[in-house]
């Protein structure tokens, strides 16, 4: 599993932090990694830490708050995923297809109109 940040992609200033080229066993080792520390323990999550996970151009940390505020940064290279615990019980939700059976489909991870998306893309397309 792969990450990058994909910057002014429909030069609408739309953004993406996209989570591509993986398979169905990295996708349900990331849906329970997430469950255990976010969910769970109420931990931040840094994707830089995870083994199986290859950071490109930047780094992706998933945190509780008390709104859903979607992904910020302030330099383009370190990004907080900041959601509301139902915000992270929802994708949760989205991940499921992605650990049913093997996909070349795509899911946005939340629904908060930010400028930058999360995309999670087993083909990166």
């Amino acid at each position: 599993m792969e990450i990058d940040y994909l910057e002014d992609i429909n030069g609408h200033e739309q953004n993406i932090v996209r989570m591509y080229n993986f398979n169905k066993a990295e996708s349900i080792k990331f849906r329970d990694l997430l469950k255990e520390t976010v969910v769970e323990k109420k931990q931040k999550l840094d994707l830089s830490q995870v083994d199986f996970i290859d950071t490109e151009n930047c780094n992706l940390i998933f945190g509780l708050f008390k709104s859903d505020e979607g992904i910020i940064t302030k330099d383009k290279e370190t990004f907080f995923c900041i959601l509301t615990l139902d915000g992270f019980i929802e994708m949760l939700r989205l991940l499921e297809p992605f650990c049913k059976k093997e996909t070349k489909g795509y899911q946005y991870l939340y629904d908060v109109d930010t400028p930058t998306d999360l995309l999670f893309s087993p083909s990166a397309s």
